[in-house]
């Protein structure tokens, strides 16, 4: 995990998958590697999506039948690169005004081999006022995206 100057999380893995596979995995089959553990919703986490088009929605469905959002998709270009807003606040939880989000993009990228380098920035905390600093840590920490593309990887490989 790198933190740029620009205050950017930043993290590479690769695998062994065309892009197209490995775009396939992290967006269409997201619920797929995704953990349980990892969401902001009020009872347990029954399904992790993401709508695959411009404007779709980020969000989990709950074991209390409720939907929890959780970001939008703002950029779509399979299978190269998607951006999302990432529309949780400092404290864990909803952030509905998107001019105060973070964003993530991940880009899909061939390498030869069949294989395909995946890179993940996630950017703009300062949108988050005081909160970016403690988001910015919290998804750089052990737990967070360093952590959450290894569980990925293992599930592109095994598919």
């Amino acid at each position: 995990m790198t933190i740029d100057a620009d205050g950017s999380v930043r993290r590479s893995v690769t695998v062994a998958a065309s892009p197209e596979r490995a775009f396939e995995v992290f967006t269409a089959d997201f619920d797929s590697w995704w953990p349980r553990t990892h969401h902001i919703g009020k009872s347990p986490m029954t399904r992790a999506l993401i709508e695959g088009h411009v404007g779709g929605r980020c969000y989990s469905e709950q074991e209390d039948g409720t939907d929890c959002p959780w970001g939008h998709v703002l950029v779509w270009e399979p299978p190269h690169r998607f951006v999302i807003a990432w529309q949780i606040n400092a404290q864990w939880g909803y952030e509905p005004d998107v001019d105060k989000s973070s964003e993530v993009e991940v880009r899909f990228t061939e390498v030869g081999d069949g294989k395909t380098r995946v890179d993940l920035e996630h950017r703009a905390f300062e949108r988050m006022g005081e909160g970016g600093d403690a988001m910015r840590a919290g998804v750089g920490a052990e737990g967070g995206w360093g952590s959450l593309l290894d569980v990925y990887a293992k599930r592109v490989e095994n598919s």
